[in-house]
């Protein structure tokens, strides 16, 4: 048993809240499915706190489990030191780690796995041999267009983190951050051949995970542009 004396109180009282909080919530299981840019980051939080989920993204949980130097992080750490992938039986037996916590016992939200029909397959089977599946796939479907408006007009300060928009959110000055008056950047990534790349990319490996998910009846489509409190309504009335 985990010796709890050190842990101070107010943390107690508050995640004794939260689990009291969580009983009476069901389970849910949640594959979150959309390009960059689509708004998942800004729903993924209001997801787990609504329904007592926990958040996983592959790449974290990777990082992770590598620096916790669990067997599977070992494992993963010596792949990746080879500049190998790290193969899907590998990422899934992370993600069936991962699920046994006490913060998934209500679920989880997956991000950013699968990508592909074989690694939905498998993660399929890990979840069979539990006695679950996946309750819902929520597909951020949103115009490439639109997602070449959001993203190279993003621009941020790099020592904050603080985030602009040229016409969503702008700074006070034009490429200055609000707080110190720093010169804010744009990101390599934030440019429209590199969204145009990764787009290509996305739209072929994700419509055969789609198509997978869809014979299952558990897609649901979103309309991804509309703004983000419209989304969230329509996020709850499926759930």
């Amino acid at each position: 048993m985990a010796d709890l004396s050190d842990v101070a109180a107010t943390d107690l009282f508050s995640e004794l809240l939260r689990r009291l909080k969580c009983m009476p919530k069901s389970q849910k299981r949640l594959i979150l499915v959309g390009p960059p840019g689509c708004g998942k980051g800004t729903q993924s939080p209001i997801l787990k706190e609504q329904h007592c989920l926990c958040h996983l993204a592959t790449g974290d949980m990777l990082r992770a489990a590598v620096a916790a130097q669990t067997p599977l992080g070992l494992m993963a750490k010596q792949t990746m030191e080879k500049g190998q992938l790290v193969s899907d039986d590998l990422v899934i037996g992370i993600i069936d780690e991962a699920i046994q916590k006490p913060s998934c016992k209500k679920g989880f939200i997956l991000d950013g796995f699968p990508r592909t029909v074989a690694q939905a397959e498998k993660l399929d089977a890990m979840l069979s041999k539990q006695g679950v599946k996946v309750d819902k796939v929520l597909n951020f479907e949103i115009p490439d267009s639109v997602l070449e408006e959001r993203i190279t007009g993003r621009w941020v300060h790099p020592p904050s983190g603080r985030s602009y928009h040229t016409k969503f959110a702008p700074p006070k000055v034009p490429g200055r951050d609000d707080v110190t008056g720093e010169p804010l950047i744009q990101r390599k990534d934030d440019t429209a051949e590199v969204l145009k790349s990764r787009l290509d990319g996305f739209h072929k490996q994700t419509k055969p995970v789609i198509d997978y998910y869809t014979t299952k009846g558990v897609v649901v489509r979103l309309q991804a542009e509309k703004p983000p409190q419209e989304v969230t309504v329509a996020i709850s009335k499926t759930l």
